[in-house]
């Protein structure tokens, strides 16, 4: 691409959306998963003892499924992300495109 498409792309109303709602969701999730995250870092850091609380006669204690839960998070997370930029931002960028070839 030559710098006047380039120039054409980034002046489309619909790119500057495109690129607001992507930054948006992604600081979102971002700060979801950081929030999740340093919570559970201070709870192991400053009350390690909730995390050592048994569940059951077992040994599984309460830190592993809250561990656990932690990862799951972050793949739904992922999995929002991706879902969003499959559908609502790929067919934005096609729009954004077809725009700056002059087919729309």
């Amino acid at each position: 691409m030559n710098q006047e498409i380039y120039a054409r792309v980034r002046a489309n109303p619909k790119f500057q959306l495109l690129v607001q709602k992507r930054s948006r969701l992604a600081w979102s999730l971002a700060a979801v998963m950081l929030g999740f995250y340093y919570a559970f870092i201070l709870i192991v850091a400053f009350y390690p003892e909730i995390f050592g609380i048994r569940l059951g006669a077992g040994v599984m204690t309460l830190g592993i499924p809250v561990g656990v839960g932690l990862i799951l998070l972050a793949f739904a997370l992922t999995g929002v992300y991706v879902q969003r930029a499959n559908g609502e931002f790929d067919a934005l960028t096609r729009e954004i495109k077809e725009e700056a070839r002059g087919e729309a």
